[in-house]
């Protein structure tokens, strides 16, 4: 059963030290994006360099370090999936000492009326996908743990938003209407593919996540 693969009892077989040698620390903070778009808009305006790749059978992907106001920051281009995801932050944290991220992307609405204009501020997450029950006890949903940061951020720069249960699945195609309707009689507000992943490897190597969601078109 999926539910019985946390394994804590037993150690890893691969370690990114296995791809990537010694660990590294060059900034505190890592920034991820989903979009192409908005990721090339941030190197163009802002100075980087290229500080290690993540590299794969079908793609070599750059991490860069910012220069914003003296600080340096990472910054890269998030794969889609609760799995790629979780594993994208494994490995930029070794690579460049990054343990606080914020990771920020596109989700779809369960209900127009409460998130038409405004960000959406996850609370929980519901685990529909594989990545977080290798990295947490099971359960239904994962605490977002800094839902309560994030809201006051967004209060400090007068954003509008709402706070809220999300499902997160990887399964686009299968999103059926019982689902849906299961889903937002729990109270969740918003479907999207990677935050139940994320946290729960986040909370098991002790890293702070910054999440929060966009919906277009609402």
């Amino acid at each position: 059963m999926i539910t019985d693969s946390f394994d804590i009892n037993s150690e890893a077989i691969i370690s990114p030290k296995s791809f990537f040698g010694e660990q590294k620390k060059l900034c505190d903070i890592a920034i991820g994006t989903f979009s192409r778009e908005i990721y090339a808009a941030v190197l163009e305006r802002f100075p980087n360099e290229v500080v290690g790749d993540i590299s794969a059978a079908n793609r070599v992907k750059p991490i860069h370090l910012l220069t914003i106001h003296d600080q340096k920051i990472a910054f890269y281009l998030s794969e889609i999936g609760a799995t790629l995801a979780g594993t994208d932050i494994t490995d930029v944290n070794w690579l460049t000492g990054a343990d606080k991220f914020i990771l920020f992307g596109s989700a779809g609405s369960l209900d127009q009326e409460k998130t038409a204009g405004k960000y959406v501020i996850p609370t929980e997450a519901y685990r529909d996908e594989g990545m977080s029950y290798h990295y947490a006890e099971p359960a239904d949903y994962i605490t977002v743990k800094n839902a309560d940061k994030m809201e006051g951020l967004f209060k400090s720069f007068d954003l509008p938003y709402i706070k809220g249960r999300v499902w997160t699945t990887d399964a686009i195609y299968r999103e059926t209407r019982n689902m849906v309707a299961a889903r937002k009689a729990e109270g969740c507000i918003a479907v999207e593919m990677e935050l139940a992943g994320v946290q729960a490897v986040c909370d098991f190597y002790g890293f702070d996540l910054y999440n929060f969601l966009f919906i277009p078109f609402s």
